[in-house]
């Protein structure tokens, strides 16, 4: 099962769902959710380095469990709920600092702006 703040590879539709790919995600569901559920909340993790609204970059540093390739961005406005079936692997975990961003970015993009 996996945790809130796991990087899994997770099969990812296209958006135009006329295909998909393996990318990494992040957990963000809580694992009382995660338990109780076939799905799981995640956002999208991505090697692409330009900077884009509700995003921020990541790096190996910023990982309690695991290592990352290349520097990253957590994309919080790219939310899937999945069925747990579909993980392919967990390769890491985001450390406490890194959700409090996740759950900041997230906040802010669903905040009522005039």
């Amino acid at each position: 099962m996996p945790e809130q703040g796991d990087i899994v590879l997770i099969p990812i539709p296209c958006t135009d769902l006329s295909s998909q790919k393996r990318r990494p995600v992040v957990v963000i569901s809580n694992d009382t959710y995660n338990r109780n559920t076939a799905d799981v909340i995640v956002v999208a993790l991505t090697s692409n380095p330009e900077p884009v609204n509700y995003s921020f970059a990541i790096t190996s540093s910023d990982l309690e469990k695991g290592g990352l390739n290349r520097p990253s961005r957590i994309r919080v406005d790219k939310i899937y709920a999945l069925s747990q079936s579909i993980v392919v692997k967990t390769f890491g975990r985001v450390n406490a600092t890194t959700l409090d961003r996740i759950r900041q970015t997230l906040q802010d993009l669903v905040e009522k702006k005039s």
